[in-house]
């Protein structure tokens, strides 16, 4: 939310408070990816969630899975990550990371569209500068001293 304050545009899943913010700086204005929340809970209760097949079926997922076993991070030390691969690929990833991945290339595909379009980019920009108010700190606080900690200003 902060970021959004100061006119970044905002890449996210659509659950928690990237609802509300969505809502405030208007849908053309968020570059949403990802499953929704009832599709997340599908998967993972109902076991049918593989990240093999996520990673098998996209060469951009396999590569970035990959390099985790590679010494790209941390050459002084190889293999340092190689365990998050193994994470990744795990079937009780209850996070589901690998699922919303292919997901987040496309959105910041079009993250670099919209900043490619320096008219669009700012407009987008304005818009969740001139819409985000009400996630300021200062209405925040006031409302939560008002309706939850009963206090009033002196």
């Amino acid at each position: 939310m902060k970021f959004a304050l100061n006119g970044a545009l905002t890449i996210g899943t659509l659950d928690g408070a990237n609802i509300e913010i969505r809502e405030a700086v208007g849908e053309e204005n968020f570059i949403a990816f990802g499953m929704d929340v009832a599709h997340a809970r599908t998967l993972r209760e109902g076991g049918t969630y593989r990240p093999a097949e996520v990673y098998d079926r996209d060469s951009r997922v396999m590569r970035i899975v990959n390099a985790f076993e590679s010494s790209r991070f941390c050459p002084e030390e190889p293999g340092t990550h190689a365990w998050v691969r193994g994470a990744l690929l795990d079937q009780r990833d209850e996070y589901l990371h690998l699922a919303d991945l292919p997901g987040y290339l496309a959105a910041h595909e079009r993250a670099g569209e919209a900043y490619a379009d320096p008219e669009r980019w700012t407009r987008m920009s304005v818009l969740n500068v001139a819409r985000i108010g009400r996630f300021s700190s200062d209405r925040t606080v006031g409302e939560y001293a008002r309706e939850i900690w009963g206090v009033h200003p002196a």
